[in-house]
């Protein structure tokens, strides 16, 4: 009967132990969600997301982003770390055109995924990129588990942002397309 005792309080100990960060879920957590915030809002005051978003030329797009796409490249402050911001506005459905876009942006705007690397200890295994994706009116996409799309995105998986982007060096795919716009 004792060592049942001392297995059960075991067991409750490590119900109700905290997370460590080796059993944390890679994505998707409260810290996640409240930063990628903090990034719509910086996105937002630059005129990239919301209401009065700056527009480029549309440019063909490929999955899994969308039909279409527009890229801006910039950089952005938060918490007074200063990081590469690369912002993806994905259109569609198929057969959208750039002119169809551009005459209504919103109508034809699917989500809006974004890499920014954050400061230096963050995700070292990956250059320290934080992911996100946004539908359209700021709130945060989710896999089919439930789990918000933003943080260290499919981490250690082999499908997803990390694993697709990490075939690059620098995890940045670039192209000479007319629409991505390099901005100070």
């Amino acid at each position: 009967m004792k060592s049942l005792l001392a297995g059960s309080a075991l067991a409750l100990a490590l119900h109700t132990a905290p997370l460590s960060a080796q059993n944390m879920p890679p994505f998707g957590t409260e810290d996640d969600t409240a930063y990628a915030q903090l990034l719509w809002d910086v996105m937002a005051s630059a005129k990239l997301v919301g209401d009065g978003a700056i527009l480029s030329s549309p440019y063909d797009g490929s999955p899994p982003h969308g039909k279409m796409l527009e890229t801006f490249y910039t950089t952005a402050t938060i918490n007074g770390h200063t990081g590469t911001l690369i912002v993806k506005r994905n259109y569609g459905p198929e057969g959208v055109d750039a002119e169809a876009i551009l005459a209504d942006p919103g109508k034809h705007l699917g989500a809006i995924t974004v890499m920014y690397q954050r400061e230096d200890g963050y995700d070292a295994d990956n250059q320290n990129w934080f992911w996100v994706k946004y539908l359209k009116d700021g709130s945060l996409d989710k896999n089919p588990k439930g789990m918000a799309l933003a943080g260290r995105v499919a981490k250690g998986a082999d499908k997803g942002c990390i694993a697709c982007h990490s075939n690059e060096d620098d995890y940045i795919y670039t192209t000479d397309a007319i629409g991505q716009v390099m901005m100070k």
